[in-house]
């Protein structure tokens, strides 16, 4: 059974810093890439980075330069390195999986889902 399941969001002030992460089991990150998605109230879902099974990366231009993504294959952990919120990060955040080897931000593309970790960044 493939599952992903997120944790590490909170309630963070503005400035601050989460590091919210993806366990995955029931398949091998060697064979699949992780998406970052964020979904806001009344708003699309978002695409915010990537890493594929072969280990390259892609950060969108909106967060580039505060979002980071790595990934510990020990672990089956997929990490979202998030620095400088701002309130308008405030989102639920999900991981998701993709059996092609280049990254793809679009949602649909994707397979397999998490349940999502709520970010708030509030003072």
């Amino acid at each position: 059974q493939m599952q992903l399941v997120e944790s590490g969001g909170g309630l963070v002030q503005p400035g601050g810093s989460l590091r919210p992460s993806c366990v995955v089991s029931g398949f091998s990150l060697d064979d699949y890439s992780i998406g970052w998605f964020r979904q806001a109230p009344g708003k699309d879902r978002e695409g915010l980075s990537c890493i594929t099974s072969g280990g390259s990366r892609y950060v969108e231009d909106d967060v580039k330069g505060r979002f980071t993504i790595s990934r510990d294959k020990a672990k089956n952990t997929v990490y979202l390195q998030m620095n400088s919120l701002k309130p308008e990060d405030t989102a639920v955040y999900y991981c998701a999986a993709d059996d092609w080897t280049l990254c793809v931000m679009t949602p649909a593309n994707y397979e397999y889902w998490g349940q999502g970790t709520k970010v708030t960044v509030s003072s």
